[in-house]
């Protein structure tokens, strides 16, 4: 599915409860020896099961201390009077450490504060980088991309739960395909550019803007929308699984990143309308 972060745990699976179901049958079965086949039982849970709300509550958490750290950052820019260069500088340096958190997140048996916090405030630390560096370029586009973010997330969130918006798994498996080539590109033109190759795809403040650069930004978005979509999905079945509720911090974990790659790639499409 798009996001790696939900998509490696077995717990968001359609298939975890069928299996969970078929195990405590087969229990019950194993348990009676030479008894007449016993109707299933639903298992009792050893657990507390994850709601919506404790999704809501663990987000709001990542995502509170995200741009709490995130305005800290500029804050401490701007009281120390560093340099634009060395807080992208800062910036890039933790772009590069996120990338390693899904990886981590990905092959972990389970997510919790540990994982998720540091994630929050190394996001937060790029976050605040690249808007600093974007909004000097261009004033207040920082608050209309915060805006277009939420707007957008809003918007999807009311499509899921009263539009019964639903991506099927075919289409899920093309946005995932979709989202590492567009990584692969990204990392790509990245190392391309200390060889002096620019591909124009990412264009930085005051450099002209080409057709595929406007391409690579509204794929950008769309792929956001579309892994939004997978996410609240992945919750929805989580919840109708019954999962534990530690599970929440990977539900919130996993927003958190599709929520930064939204705003990034707002950003980066607004730039370009200013310009």
């Amino acid at each position: 599915m798009a996001n790696p972060v939900l998509a490696k745990s077995p717990v968001f699976s359609p298939e975890y409860a069928q299996t969970q179901a078929a195990e405590e049958y087969l229990r019950q079965q194993q348990g009676f020896p030479g008894q007449p086949t016993m109707p299933y039982q639903p298992p009792q849970l050893e657990h507390t099961p994850m709601t919506f709300d404790d999704v809501l509550t663990k987000t709001t958490i990542t995502i509170g201390l995200m741009i709490a750290v995130a305005v800290g950052t500029v804050w401490v820019a701007y009281a120390l009077n560093l340099s634009i260069a060395l807080i992208s500088m800062a910036g890039l340096v933790c772009a590069l450490a996120a990338f390693i958190f899904p990886v981590i997140a990905a092959t972990r048996h389970k997510i919790g504060p540990g994982i998720a916090i540091p994630f929050a405030i190394v996001e937060g630390v790029f976050v605040g980088s690249i808007s600093l560096a974007t909004e000097a370029a261009y004033h207040g586009i920082v608050i209309q991309a915060v805006f277009a973010t939420f707007i957008t997330a809003g918007a999807v969130l009311v499509a899921f739960r009263f539009g019964n918006v639903r991506l099927s798994p075919s289409f899920l498996k093309m946005v995932s395909v979709g989202m590492i080539a567009f990584v692969v590109v990204a990392l790509a033109n990245f190392g391309l550019s200390f060889l002096g190759i620019n591909l124009g795809l990412f264009p930085g403040p005051g450099q002209p803007v080409s057709a595929w650069a406007w391409v690579a930004a509204i794929v950008g978005v769309s792929l956001a929308v579309f892994s939004l979509f997978g996410d609240f999905q992945y919750i929805e079945q989580g919840i109708a699984n019954r999962i534990p509720a530690s599970e929440s911090w990977r539900a919130a974990y996993g927003l958190t990143v599709t929520m930064v790659w939204l705003y990034i790639n707002l950003l980066r499409i607004l730039s370009y309308l200013r310009r």
